[in-house]
């Protein structure tokens, strides 16, 4: 294996995921756990693909992925925080509708080939050798998410923005004691993770696999969930997380590539066996940093 392809190819593999994962992380910061990551990937692949198509823009497809999946994940804001619905129950309703309304609508485009996002051209940094390749010669989606991760970082450490959704998330009777808008920031929170997942989604479905194919986000929801424990509901560890999903992905298929005698069923479920492992040591060790209020309904009178 090539490293310099091999580092490259990491990089496109954890995007997606990466993306999913910080914004579900914020949504989980503010005390909110939304189970529909799966859901709104899969209806931000399809939608941004459908739009990509139909405009020849895949930046028109990347921002109409994120409207759609924002606007999904309203309505289990609205489930949860105005009507008090279960947390968990409506997360898993909501993958259940993003899985049929993607099949539905991605229909008409099975075949299609998206238009090509193309890469950045960065001046001098792309003509390092060896490393200008690796890590200079991707889409600005790639670069978007990591951008992210430290916005995320710094907005939840710096600002008072982000200390007031952390207060939110920690504690929510008392940040309503102190007269903050509790169900107003959840619902930020909530849209903010409905954006970044349609942005994966549609990553998926533009750039990794450029075309329309049912139920092409293959878990990628439930690994981002398991990712935001996996960093102990830091950026940073989301970052390492997705990444080191992202690696043992692309190691499994370039293996599966080389002919090794290692059956391929195996070499498939390899990055889901991983990360249940990994979920399992946690678990062991207890969830350090989960937020006081998270899964808690919110009830304005209290």
């Amino acid at each position: 294996m090539d490293p310099v392809l091999l580092v490259a190819s990491i990089m496109v593999s954890a995007t997606p995921i990466l993306l999913a994962a910080i914004g579900e992380l914020v949504a989980e910061k503010s005390g909110v756990l939304n189970l529909g990551v799966e859901g709104m990937m899969i209806t931000g692949a399809v939608m941004g693909f459908a739009i990509a198509v139909s405009t020849g823009s895949p930046l028109l497809g990347f921002l109409g992925a994120a409207v759609a999946s924002a606007v999904l994940s309203l309505s289990v804001g609205l489930l949860t925080q105005y009507l008090r619905s279960s947390q968990v129950a409506t997360g898993l309703g909501l993958t259940l509708v993003g899985l049929g309304l993607s099949a539905l609508i991605g229909s008409n485009y099975e075949g299609q080939r998206a238009p090509n996002l193309p890469k950045l051209d960065i001046p001098v940094l792309g003509d390092i050798p060896v490393l200008g390749r690796m890590l200079f010669s991707h889409d600005f989606v790639v670069y978007l998410s990591l951008a992210l991760v430290v916005a995320v970082w710094a907005f939840l450490k710096y600002s008072r923005a982000g200390l007031i959704l952390r207060a939110v998330g920690e504690d929510h009777e008392s940040a309503h004691a102190l007269g903050y808008k509790v169900v107003r920031v959840r619902m930020a929170a909530i849209a903010f993770g409905g954006a970044c997942a349609g942005l994966g989604g549609a990553y998926v479905s533009l750039v990794r696999v450029p075309q329309w194919t049912e139920g092409m986000t293959a878990g990628a929801g439930w690994i981002a969930l398991a990712i935001v424990v996996f960093s102990s509901w830091r950026p940073l560890g989301v970052l390492v997380g997705a990444y080191l999903f992202g690696g043992v992905t692309v190691i499994q298929l370039n293996l599966q590539a080389a002919g090794t005698t290692v059956p391929v069923e195996l070499l498939s479920m390899s990055p889901y066996l991983i990360t249940i492992l990994v979920l399992v040591v946690i678990s062991a060790r207890g969830a350090h940093g989960a937020p006081g209020s998270l899964g808690r309904p919110f009830h304005a009178s209290s």
